[in-house]
């Protein structure tokens, strides 16, 4: 009903599904159960063009200037079942733009195209242990040592922890607070560095989450992303776009959850008609659909104001804390309408529930966007 998109995206969201269809849904409960998914399905994505989207031609991606192209892929990638899946493969949508807009010529030819063609795979690394939210005050300190910088500290729930080839990584090379922090890309072969076990989580399974660590890491100077003591704008600005998708998971999430829900409420009996023939059970099911239709044109007109060049801080704050308050409701009573079965490993909803939570997490919490949003609006 949207008329948000083309032709243009119609075709590339087609080519996504199919994706998603023949690669990932035959595998996607197993994939789940391991806490894993193959490598190989980067190549994979890499090569129908899916992991280019956002990213300049020249550099191996498929045009950077279209919105609603990626909101389409990134729509269609949710059709995996799996928020797990879909952040790990797409770890490199928040690893790559500093690199892309702010490293070195040389670096960014040599560490971009094969990320993008599903050979490499890229991770953003900020979150420190006992920091959270609190940016501004990471403690992982970078020191300069002639042409290298010696790095020492730690992160932890790394989307792409484990197993990524590349970190674009948030050290503190000036004195405290936002102004003396730095982005580093730091390859995971570098001396010094390490990675921790994988994270077992509520939710996400089949995303690779880990701690990093940096003991005495030598980091060639070439690789500062940026100029130094400036990598928090860098940081801030990437967080526009990690928050729209957050925003598109989480409603496509809930999305989901109704499609399945209203088929098992048609399908499943009770005192001898089907549970959807039940006032209270409808009732719910126009709420779930109203909340869903209103999250998704509202993080719509968001994509829209981007892609006119706008700066809509405030807006996709508030589409991100929607859409995730929106993604949890739906989730629940998508839950208590199926009943024991929701709360069965083989239902879907019982997954997206669990995957839902982290949505008003990641990316900023619900608090601090009320935060952000309380200071766009002068208050």
């Amino acid at each position: 009903m949207s008329d948000y998109f083309n032709e243009t995206h119609l075709q590339v969201r087609m080519s996504a599904r199919k994706f998603i269809t023949t690669h990932v849904l035959p595998h996607i409960d197993d994939w789940e159960e391991a806490g894993e998914f193959p490598r190989s399905l980067y190549r994979q994505a890499g090569k129908d063009g899916l992991l280019g989207i956002g990213f300049p031609e020249a550099l191996g991606g498929v045009g950077e200037n279209d919105v609603f192209l990626k909101v389409a892929v990134s729509e269609e990638l949710m059709r995996s079942t799996s928020g797990g899946l879909v952040a790990s493969l797409g770890s490199l949508d928040i690893g790559l733009p500093p690199v892309v807009k702010w490293a070195r010529p040389e670096i960014r030819e040599h560490i971009v195209p094969p990320v993008l063609r599903g050979e490499k795979i890229a991770a953003l690394a900020i979150t420190e242990p006992g920091g959270g939210s609190d940016v501004a005050n990471l403690k992982t300190r970078a020191v300069r040592d002639g042409d290298h910088y010696i790095v020492n500290g730690s992160k932890t729930f790394i989307t792409s922890g484990l197993r990524a080839d590349h970190y674009t990584v948030a050290v503190r090379t000036g004195g405290p607070g936002h102004g003396g922090i730095s982005l580093l890309l730091i390859d995971r072969e570098m001396p010094g560095f390490s990675t921790g076990n994988k994270l077992r989580k509520m939710g996400w399974w089949a995303s690779d989450t880990a701690e990093l660590f940096f003991d005495h890491c030598k980091v060639p100077a070439d690789r500062l992303i940026g100029v130094e003591n400036a990598g928090f704008i860098a940081i801030m600005s990437n967080f526009l776009q990690e928050r729209l998708m957050l925003a598109i998971m989480a409603y496509m999430t809930a999305e989901i959850a109704l499609e399945t829900t209203l088929e098992y409420g048609r399908s499943r009996e009770a005192f001898g008609r089907p549970i959807t023939g039940f006032q209270v059970t409808r009732h719910k099911l126009v709420d779930m659909a109203t909340q869903v239709d209103v999250a998704r044109e509202y993080t719509y007109r968001c994509a829209a104001l981007m892609q006119a060049g706008k700066n809509p801080v405030k807006q996709v704050a508030m589409a991100k804390n929607f859409a995730t308050d929106v993604c949890e409701k739906v989730t629940r009573e998508a839950v208590q309408i199926h009943g024991g079965m929701g709360y069965m490993r083989e239902s879907v909803v019982e997954r997206l529930y669990r995957d839902g939570k982290i949505l008003s997490i990641g990316g900023g919490t619900t608090e601090i966007m009320k935060e952000l949003i309380g200071k766009q609006m002068g208050l």
